[in-house]
């Protein structure tokens, strides 16, 4: 019988010799930079460090070049296989560790000095400090990160998932120390857009973050054998997988909406030194009061940002104002100052939300919340006898600064309950509500007008967006101004009011998911990815059999 496969034509054959040459030409090429950056040494192996860092922080809100990241981390790798052939290989990829962290760093979260000149005639001297102290101090934890991989170093490709386990090990750790900073995580490059964090819903963003340093770092996998493009095409693959998921995710049915209940979300845009202005108080309420007026056609949450109203439970006048103005089946929810005098006379000051229903005893406060993750230097002075002797203060305008809440809480109003969010708590994973009282929806309320419109306020709106998705719960979040949004239980973005624009959001409010897996069992996922990570990393080669 005659085959029925046809030769290859030789204009064929030629097209696909000239791309094999093409790959060939271009791999070389490329293996011939990884040899460069991982011979270097010295401050050109630091400032190297320094710009890979930097790189990839442009991978994050509001740039997302996710390419960038691969640089940055196929570098860090290809820098630490130098320093593991060198010298002092701990000490000296502690260095490299350190300066891709203090790049990192310094260009992801420059923005937090812009707070520091609202007030610039009394703060803007400490900026200096903060632009370069707080990369420094954060520079540690991928120092250390670094120093650890390369004293358990490997050749081959197994290297990069034992990097990737204990570089995420040491971001664990920065998320948890010192009541942690768990900023620009990895993962959080891919929040963006809904699709690119749906893995959150399983394994959190701690684990989608180890997912995103190991494809990162992929390109470097197999560079000493001189086939870049092979890691390359695998992070490639890796990250069209991340989103197809995604996309297959979203594409199931959602729990929709609820008939009848409805949330307005304001936003005033009023300009952080009017915000802190006490002349202005009155007028800023009324601007609040002003977007919040109008009919509502069911039970409706009327959301104000955070401190839209200091001292709003103590104040009868502002009530009495609420309760003409705002609709009866409008519940106020609102963030606030609220404060408190102990057995012992001495008055505490909180970072508070407040709920205020229409009662039979008119506008009144029925359930509060305090914020329990104070922001250091901003509502709490760490030190502070040792800081305040050299000059520091916290920018919250009380001599002791805020006083933490008691933890997480759930909350009941309205036929619905939700969990408070106060700002920075969007920030951490799993510390959402108390355990055992998952609640049907969450409350952002935050002030990000003290950044400008600068990365912070977007970078903000990505971390809210990944508790969504890993919990399975919509957000109602009410910004002063940066970003107000609704967002729905698999982290879409249905209505947002962009960064210094006043306005409110009308909407019904979306139902809730299923727990997801990450809510049932918190990092559990993370943790058994980083241990098949660092066992695969850290086993033997294998030895090639020969044939007799």
């Amino acid at each position: 019988m005659e085959s029925s496969t046809q030769p290859e034509s030789p204009t064929a054959a030629a097209q696909t010799a000239g791309v094999r040459a093409l790959i060939a030409r271009v791999d070389a090429r490329l293996s011939a930079l990884t040899r460069t950056i991982a011979g270097l040494t010295g401050w050109k192996r630091r400032f190297a460090a320094l710009a890979a860092g930097a790189a990839t922080a442009l991978a994050f809100a509001p740039f997302y070049i996710l390419p960038l990241m691969a640089a940055g981390f196929a570098s860090l790798v290809l820098l630490i296989d130098g320093a593991a052939a060198g010298d002092r290989p701990r000490r000296a990829a502690f260095g490299v560790g350190w300066f891709f962290g203090f790049g990192f760093f310094l260009l992801g979260v420059y923005w937090i000095a812009l707070s520091f000149f609202v007030q610039a005639e009394e703060f803007a001297w400490m900026s200096p400090f903060v632009v370069i102290g707080m990369p420094s101090f954060l520079g540690l934890f991928t120092g250390a990160a670094v120093a650890v991989s390369a004293a358990l170093w490997r050749r081959g490709w197994r290297r990069i998932l034992l990097f990737a386990a204990i570089f995420m090990a040491f971001e664990y750790a920065r998320g948890h120390v010192l009541t942690g900073l768990p900023w620009n995580l990895p993962g959080q490059a891919l929040a963006g857009a809904a699709v690119g964090g749906q893995l959150a819903a399983w394994l959190g963003v701690y684990g989608l973050s180890l997912l995103v340093v190991a494809l990162a770092a992929a390109p470097a996998a197999f560079a000493p054998e001189g086939a870049v493009l092979k890691g390359a095409a695998i992070a490639v693959g890796g990250l069209a997988l991340i989103y197809a998921i995604g996309a297959a995710r979203l594409a199931l049915p959602g729990p929709g909406a609820y008939d009848n209940i409805f949330v307005r979300i304001v936003q005033p845009a009023i300009p952080q030194r009017q915000k802190i202005d006490p002349d202005k108080t009155t007028e800023n309420f009324l601007r609040q009061l002003d977007l919040s007026e109008g009919p509502v056609k069911g039970t409706t949450y009327v959301i104000w940002p955070e401190n839209a109203a200091p001292l709003l439970d103590e104040a009868p006048s502002a009530l009495k104002r609420i309760e003409e103005d705002l609709p009866d089946r409008a519940i106020l929810v609102s963030g606030m100052v609220r404060r408190d005098v102990d057995a012992r006379g001495k008055t505490h000051y909180y970072n508070s939300l407040g709920v205020f229903p229409e009662t039979a005893a008119g506008r009144v406060p029925v359930a509060t919340y305090d914020k329990h993750h104070l922001v250091p230097f901003g509502e709490y002075l760490p030190l502070q006898g040792f800081l305040r002797a050299v000059g520091l203060a916290q920018l919250a305008p009380y001599d002791e600064g805020f006083t933490p809440g008691a933890g997480p809480a759930t909350l009941r109003a309205g036929g619905t309950s939700f969990s408070p969010l106060i700002c920075y708590e969007a920030i951490f994973p799993g510390e959402i509500y108390p355990k055992g009282a998952r609640p049907d929806w969450l409350v952002a309320v935050t002030n990000d007008a003290w950044f400008g419109d600068s990365s912070g306020p977007r970078q903000h709106l990505d971390q809210a967006r990944l508790r969504s998705i890993e919990e399975g719960l919509p957000m109602a979040r009410s910004a002063n101004t940066g970003i107000s949004t609704l967002i729905d239980a698999k982290g879409r973005t249905l209505e947002k009011i962009r960064l210094y624009r006043a306005g409110r959001i009308d909407a019904r409010l979306p139902k809730p998911l299923p727990p997801t897996l990450y809510a049932r069992f918190g990092d559990a996922g993370f943790f058994a990815l980083f241990l098949i990570a660092l066992g695969a990393g850290l086993a033997p080669r294998r030895r090639a059999r020969v044939r007799r």
